[in-house]
């Protein structure tokens, strides 16, 4: 490194999704065609950080990358420095592994660390920030759940993958005269879910904020038989529940620091309108279909005005925020107010109410 050159890093954390590749592309080209500055990629998240496994990145390292899908970079839903899984003797333990983050940093010198995820990743970079690292985040995730932002980079590309697979099984349900019900992910809001079931026209939307009683749902689905449609479609997030029920775990990640994972709701409805109407039931499961690909291009100017826009809060030292979006304009968002959880569907949305407006049913 050059004397009074600035060094900054990137990671990518939580899960992938289309966009991020994108967003890596602008903070490098920006960061060295314009500022002059040396970019680091740090590999898997924080785990690279741990490890030192890290790698210079050149502006050839990231041309071409713009509508690759996934992360040059990898990632891990499970590095989290401040509750660090370690196996001994066959038994996962817990250590805080915060002190040697910040050694790590500060021998690498940087000016900023760039850390693009979800709440999960920017909640330890809030951590780390309150630890004196110099942070900058950037909002990742396909769920659109980052409280501060009216989008993530993502989001996008995600509800265009399941409204076509909505759209695909339309057929389907109509020639086979089915309920055919498309569960998508989402975590525990209910975005994706939301507006892909309108786009994808569905007769039926079941999100997180809402709970659902199942004969509702079968009352509507009868109902619509009896005027000659003869099919449905039920599109439902991962993690919708029943009123006074609880979210279906798909399975538990006990190195995880959020070892929950939601998944088969879509699998448990199927079967239960299927037992009260009597009429046949598929389940189709979108899954991490949601998360791969081309990233769509509204996703890949998202996140290269993202990435432009982070590279100016460096280069002024406007750290311990996240580049959030309101209306057509990019802000500051505090990384205190995006570590407070996720942000949910309001149940006054527009959206919701357009729904309902037209028929839509939330089963409830």
């Amino acid at each position: 490194m050059k004397k009074n050159q600035k060094r900054i890093a990137i990671l990518t954390g939580g899960g992938d999704c289309p966009g991020i590749n994108a967003v890596i592309r602008a903070v490098v080209k920006k960061a060295i065609n314009e500022k002059g500055m040396e970019v680091i990629g740090i590999e898997d998240a924080y785990h690279g950080i741990i490890h030192n496994q890290y790698r210079k990145l050149t502006y050839d390292d990231v041309s071409g990358i713009l509508t690759l899908g996934g992360t040059i970079l990898g990632t891990s839903k499970t590095a989290n420095p401040y509750h660090y899984a370690i196996k001994k003797g066959g038994k996962i333990e817990f250590q805080d592994r915060s002190n040697i983050v910040l050694k790590n940093i500060k021998r690498l010198d940087l000016s900023c660390l760039v850390c693009i995820g979800g709440d999960g990743t920017l909640g330890i970079a809030y951590r780390l920030f309150e630890d004196g690292v110099p942070i900058v985040g950037l909002p990742k995730t396909i769920d659109n759940d980052l409280r501060g932002t009216d989008i993530t980079f993502g989001f996008d590309s995600a509800v265009s993958i399941a409204t076509e697979g909505i759209d695909r099984i339309h057929t389907t349900a109509q020639s086979h005269h089915r309920v055919m019900i498309v569960e998508v992910m989402g975590h525990r809001a209910g975005w994706v879910a939301l507006y892909s079931g309108v786009a994808g026209g569905g007769d039926i939307i079941l999100i997180p904020e809402i709970p659902y009683d199942i004969n509702i749902i079968a009352e509507k689905v009868k109902e619509r038989n009896k005027r000659g449609r003869r099919f449905s479609i039920v599109v439902v997030a991962e993690g919708a529940r029943p009123k006074g029920g609880d979210m279906v775990i798909q399975r538990i990640v006990r190195e995880s620091s959020d070892p929950i994972r939601l998944g088969g709701i879509g699998f448990v409805l199927g079967k239960q309108i299927e037992k009260i109407t009597g009429l046949e039931t598929r389940t189709v499961v979108m899954g991490h279909l949601l998360r791969g690909g081309t990233p769509t291009p509204f996703d890949r100017i998202l996140a290269t005005g993202l990435g432009a826009k982070a590279v100016d809060m460096i280069e002024e030292k406007e750290f311990g925020y996240m580049v959030g979006v309101r209306g057509n304009s990019f802000v500051k968002v505090p990384l205190s107010d995006v570590a407070k959880g996720p942000k949910a569907v309001p149940l006054d949305h527009p959206m919701v109410k357009a729904a309902r407006s037209l028929g839509t049913s939330f089963g409830d």
